[in-house]
């Protein structure tokens, strides 16, 4: 028999001692103790983790743990909350794993964003010279380059079969175009508009993080653009005038 509070209040190590033994004499006490310190333990563990999936399944186990205390020990209280927390931390343990992998299959899927885009795409055939927009034209269009070459005019960018282009305008709150996008030679386009690419955004995550990662991209070049202007301003200027002499 499990020594009573009052016990280990009379005589601590006396009734420690009865208590280690009551609960050694039980198979059932060994499993409830073994199972209590396994969700103690787990429960210290937690604090130490950042990341939410881990902290779950901590959770689950620690709940798991505190549960088979409870019911064999017995503890009802205790019993009581594992068993109403359990269920509600493996389903969102469950869900955040789910969420990781279709996010990490998204990531994988996203550099191929442009093959499966085409079904959802209109075709446009523009000859050599064609100016497609012009830098100021409102934007609410996305292109894929599919045949041919273009260049972005201002910059003297050019743009291969395979990219897509024209994403900074049209996710800008002017949805002004940046620049001027002209064939160099006879090129095959295929268009989408602002609705459905907003549709796809929301609804697909490989599309989203696709144009993320080109949304990046293009202002990464853009920026070491600018610096690189920068520092051949600031050298310009630096540099003493030609042509002059003392005296």
């Amino acid at each position: 028999m499990v020594p009573t509070l009052a016990a280990f209040a009379d005589s601590p190590a006396s009734a420690a001692a009865a208590y280690v033994a009551a609960v050694l004499a039980s198979p059932l006490q060994i499993a409830a103790h073994l199972a209590a310190m396994v969700g103690v333990a787990l429960v210290v563990v937690s604090a130490f983790v950042r990341t939410m999936i881990p902290l779950r399944w901590l959770a689950v186990g620690s709940n798991a743990g505190l549960l088979v205390w409870g019911v064999l020990h017995p503890s009802p209280t205790t019993a009581a909350v594992s068993a109403l927390l359990l269920p509600i931390n493996i389903v969102r343990a469950i869900e955040m794993t789910r969420l990781t992998y279709r996010v990490q299959r998204a990531a994988d899927a996203a550099d191929q964003a442009g093959l499966w885009l085409k079904p959802y795409m209109k075709p446009r055939r523009l000859r050599a010279g064609r100016t497609l927009f012009a830098r100021g034209d409102h934007a609410d269009r996305l292109y894929l380059l599919t045949h041919g070459e273009m260049e972005l005019v201002e910059i003297g960018q050019r743009l291969e079969p395979g990219r897509v282009f024209g994403e900074i305008a049209l996710f800008s709150p002017e949805r002004v175009r940046t620049h001027t996008a002209r064939c160099l030679t006879r090129c095959t386009l295929l268009e989408i508009d602002q609705g459905t690419v907003m549709q796809l955004y929301f609804q697909n995550p490989a599309f989203g993080l696709h144009l993320i990662r080109l949304l990046a991209g293009r202002l990464g070049r853009d920026v070491a653009r600018l610096e690189q202007e920068l520092q051949a301003l600031r050298a310009a200027t630096a540099a003493p005038p030609t042509g002059e002499h003392d005296g």
